[in-house]
């Protein structure tokens, strides 16, 4: 069978034009280091390549929002650190307070210096991360989360109550303020122990416990004093009772200062001196109270001022006023240590997420990196093998153009010249 010359070099050029297409797809494989630069190169590799290219996207997003809280977190820390520095100033000042020696204008002085540090916590409690975003404002509501709208309603959590869980990836960016700074025990958390604004003796009273909270009533109690024959007696009385009838062996008791004095699943202790007619009243706590009405509880104690029940503040000016001071301060001292160590668990707190964010750092570095090598290894060219490659078939190459040019001068024609 004859074969034409012209169907000879038509398939010579054919040839050579498709090695000249595949060196100049492999010198673009060389220049981008990609053996995968569209889907019909490898459908398969192309396919997996695109899923580690989202995952590895995701880690990366997880990566700018743990840095985000974690920003956050160190702010919030910072700030709970401040505000234990603050308490820890608050309670020196109101063991100072206690100096029987201090005059009306040195409690005024220690008064306004509380007034300063309280103004100053609310200050941390309303602090901003970088972006705006209030680091104690919960789970939102509100740019001023504590608001004061002072008088007897003093300080309000204008933000949304309880805080965003940590996620496997994620943590919190805020931090629940209304359970750091207003929930604070007030007392013992059962019951308070207040002096009557009209007591004229030294009486004073301990925090009390509660010794069996199955006997608790929750009623009000009044513990009155009389005076018998020089010796004096107190008498316990449920003002809750329609009776208001003293209590079964609390009747006309003799008096024993520093004496444990037991009713209802309650004790206590009565200390001091006191008058004829001076009273103590037990009255159930219905409620937290928070650390910035403790500190202005201080501050009216310093001001003269007896703080009762319904958050009522009496001026107390008569002979009883140092032991109303002593009391009061005392059951700010101890609420003040209750909120001081709900500010030390929350900054314990944010430190445990602090480490947990490193952690999660590392793991997400981690993921990104596995996503990124699994990607490369789908569609990035072995430079060795490639280079390889390309000389080869450059060489192939350069080999057929040769021999074209020597084949395509045999002719006849130059035989018979």
């Amino acid at each position: 069978m004859r074969i034409a010359t012209a169907h000879s070099f038509d398939t010579t050029i054919n040839h050579l034009a498709k090695r000249q297409a595949d060196l100049s797809s492999l010198q673009e494989s060389l220049a981008t280091g990609k053996r995968v630069r569209k889907a019909s190169d490898d459908p398969v590799a192309a396919t997996l390549a695109e899923t580690a290219s989202n995952r590895l996207s995701r880690a990366q997003s997880d990566l700018r929002a743990l840095e985000s809280s974690r920003a956050s977190l160190q702010q919030a820390e910072s700030g709970l650190a401040e505000s234990g520095e603050l308490i820890q100033r608050v309670r020196e000042l109101m063991v100072s307070a206690g100096n029987g020696t201090f005059g009306p204008s040195e409690r005024e002085d220690i008064a306004r210096q509380l007034e300063g540090l309280r103004d100053q916590l609310l200050n941390v409690a309303n602090r901003q991360d970088n972006s705006g975003r209030t680091l104690f404002g919960g789970l939102g509501g509100s740019t001023t989360p504590f608001v004061d709208v002072y008088g007897p309603t003093g300080v309000q959590f204008n933000g949304q109550r309880g805080q965003a869980a940590a996620g496997a990836a994620a943590l919190p960016q805020a931090l629940d303020g209304d359970a750091i700074w207003m929930r604070i025990p007030q007392g013992n958390g059962s019951f308070r122990l207040d002096l009557d604004a009209g007591n004229t003796g030294g009486l004073r009273t301990d925090l009390g416990e509660v010794t069996n909270l199955s006997q608790l009533t929750g009623h009000r109690y009044g513990i009155s004093f009389s005076d018998a024959s020089g010796t004096m007696r107190y008498s316990i009385t449920d003002l809750d009772d329609a009776t208001r009838n003293p209590l079964d062996g609390q009747v006309d008791v003799a008096y024993e200062a520093g004496k444990a004095i037991q009713f209802d699943g309650m004790s206590m202790r009565l200390l001091g001196q006191p008058n004829a007619g001076d009273s103590v009243a037990v009255n159930p706590v219905s409620g937290p109270t928070d650390l910035f009405k403790v500190v202005q509880d201080a501050i009216d104690a310093l001001r003269g001022k007896v703080v009762v029940p319904d958050d009522v503040a009496l001026n107390a000016t008569g002979p009883g006023r140092g032991a109303q001071l002593t009391q009061q301060m005392a059951r700010a001292m101890a609420e003040l240590d209750a909120g001081h160590d709900r500010v030390l668990l929350a900054r314990a707190r944010a430190g445990e997420w602090l480490n947990r964010a490193d952690s999660l750092d590392n793991m997400l570095n981690n993921r990104a990196t596995g996503h990124e090598v699994e990607r490369s290894r789908l569609e990035d060219l072995d430079l060795v093998r490639g280079i390889s490659d390309f000389q080869s078939q450059q060489v192939g190459l350069e080999a057929a153009l040769k021999s074209y040019a020597q084949v395509q001068r045999l002719s006849l024609f130059q035989f018979v010249a």
